[in-house]
């Protein structure tokens, strides 16, 4: 019996942009966001997203980020690929209104990989460490 790829929540951009690049992969460095001196998301089991034109993107699995240390916030936004995100920004006086993370809590079917994971926004944390390397916004 062949069974066809039928997709329950599939992302409406994608038929209205059928050429349209985006792509998920593990990355096997690790991975360290770093604010005001702490480390508040440590993983190997980051997964990087290359899109469009864009610059890499990396997905941390929410077990390796310290969520005592965030909060979510009303910000929203949609995207016709990934779906719903939701952001987070520092539980500190001070801390960035709209956020320093996001992640896509019920993503589409083709952003499934990235489901329960944060990604940060590298002009909004002190740094972004791949292997140690600072990596670039």
């Amino acid at each position: 019996m062949v069974r066809e790829n039928v997709q329950a929540n599939p992302g409406p951009g994608f038929p209205q942009h059928p050429g349209y690049k985006f792509d998920f992969s593990p990355l096997p460095q690790r991975v360290r966001v770093l604010v005001g001196g702490a480390c508040i998301a440590d993983t190997l089991r980051a997964v990087q997203l290359n899109e469009a034109s864009y610059g890499p993107v990396y997905y941390i699995p929410r077990g390796d980020v310290r969520l005592e240390a965030m909060v979510r916030t009303d910000h929203s936004t949609y995207c016709p690929f990934k779906g719903d995100a939701s952001y987070w920004t520092l539980a500190a006086d001070g801390a960035h209104p709209q956020g320093i993370a996001w992640s896509y809590e019920t993503p589409f079917d083709e952003s499934m990989m990235i489901k329960d994971h944060f990604a940060f926004y590298g002009g909004r944390v002190d740094e972004i460490r791949i292997d140690g390397s600072i990596a670039k916004p």
